[in-house]
């Protein structure tokens, strides 16, 4: 495994000419955020833009399989009190040594509830509706198509935040549930669980 880059929180001030219209209306100083991209160019780039946000703590991994060396360590039960636990993946699709479709999986079927529960953004290159649907099918909470933009990604972690969505267990799908919206039906709801099947995650922000 390769050493895990972190990242120092003081924003450059090229980026911050960029950003610092309105002020920050969230305090992500307590947060830890992983992005997990095999792009060193993307890296720095997002990396930057979480650093304008006020995020902690930002992790970089080049692949799935050292992303998920560094979730099994971090994400433990019983650990020092010197780690800290992931609040975010950002994590690319297609990586040439662990995908991210392979990340996600692992994450979701974690028997940890601190691994499987974990939001989960994929960053993407592609645009096809195949990719956004089978992001979306694995259990991933936000999509995001390349090339990103400050505000596009600063909205999908909003929504992560303020919108989270309750998580749904079915024989073949766990993650968060994939309606955006309610609409009115009147047969049986075939998608819901019972309710002690149901588990919800909240993202908050102290």
């Amino acid at each position: 495994m390769q050493l895990v880059k972190i990242v120092s929180t003081q924003p450059g001030p090229f980026i911050m000419s960029i950003f610092n219209k309105k002020p920050l209306p969230y305090d992500l100083s307590n947060f830890t955020i992983l992005i997990v991209e095999d792009s060193e160019y993307m890296q720095d780039l997002m990396e930057q833009m979480l650093k304008v946000f006020g995020v902690g703590e930002i992790l970089s991994c080049t692949n799935s399989k050292e992303a998920i060396e560094l979730l099994t360590v971090l994400q433990a039960t019983k650990k020092s009190r010197y780690l800290k636990n992931i609040d975010i993946v950002l994590t690319d699709w297609l990586m040439p040594k662990g995908s991210g479709a392979e990340l996600l999986s692992w994450i979701r079927n974690n028997e940890k509830d601190s691994v499987r529960f974990l939001p989960v953004i994929v960053v993407s290159g592609y645009t096809t509706e195949k990719i956004a649907t089978q992001t979306r099918d694995m259990g991933a909470n936000e999509s995001l198509v390349k090339p990103i933009s400050g505000m596009s990604l600063a909205g999908r972690i909003c929504s992560v935040i303020d919108n989270p969505r309750p998580f749904i267990k079915a024989p073949s799908f766990f993650g968060p549930d994939r309606r955006r919206q309610d609409v009115p039906y009147s047969g049986k709801d075939r998608r819901v669980t019972p309710a002690n099947e149901i588990k919800v995650t909240n993202a908050s922000v102290e």
